[in-house]
């Protein structure tokens, strides 16, 4: 099996929205063979700290594997909420994207899009 490091957005998407101070972010696998080398290394521990230096202080992860996803939702990250952030987007609709590009996976090229520009062969 040849393995391959690539980062989570070369697998999977995602979404983001909000309800108050809590950010809510779903990511859905392009290939359900990824989903379970997901499940083992995108954790909450992993998730909370791309998260931490924007306050957060606690996530936890829902598993949807018929769907192929995982939603987390991560308290404290939206610097007090649409109402309370100083910040350009209060409601962490961009957030998915920080998790996509800080966390990296490890996994069977075959996980990989057909076409994937990360794919070595």
């Amino acid at each position: 099996m040849n393995m391959i490091e690539v980062p989570l957005h070369a697998v999977a998407h995602g979404r983001a929205g909000d309800k108050g101070n809590r950010s809510n972010i779903s990511l859905v696998v392009y290939q359900p063979t990824a989903w379970e080398y997901l499940r083992d290394q995108v954790t909450e521990d992993k998730v909370l700290a791309v998260f931490r230096h924007k306050g957060a202080s606690n996530v936890k992860r829902h598993d949807l594997p018929t769907m192929g996803a995982f939603n987390f939702v991560i308290d404290d990250a939206l610097e007090g909420g649409v109402n309370g952030s100083l910040g350009i987007d209060g409601h962490g609709k961009t957030l998915s994207f920080l998790l996509l590009g800080e966390i990296s996976v490890r996994l069977p090229e075959s996980c990989l899009p057909e076409n994937s520009p990360y794919a070595r062969s």
